[in-house]
């Protein structure tokens, strides 16, 4: 495995493991992978989770609201990715 797909493969365990509607900061990915050096790791883990949002495999949260990748500056969290439920207006109210 590559740097790219450990960091991809790294997210996507703690997203899950975190649970749906809790995240994590990007940080903690970077640390479990390299506690004592995980400072040069942060950007190649928001360009992982950056394709990952893209992919609609997890969400990017800035302020507790998703974002876009071209939205992300300074603090971000992860989460799993939550859809948007459709809503059925098809049906007339009862």
């Amino acid at each position: 495995m590559n740097e790219e797909q450990t960091i991809t493969a790294e997210i996507l365990r703690q997203v899950e493991a975190r649970g749906e509607g809790k995240s994590i900061c990007p940080s903690e990915v970077a640390r479990s992978l390299a506690p004592e050096a995980w400072r040069p790791l942060m950007s190649a883990v928001r360009r992982a989770a950056i394709k990952l949002s893209q992919a609609n495999q997890i969400d990017i949260l800035r302020k507790g609201h998703v974002v876009q990748a071209g939205e992300i500056r300074g603090v971000i969290r992860l989460r799993v990715h939550s859809p948007v439920p459709a809503i059925d207006d098809s049906q007339e109210p009862s």
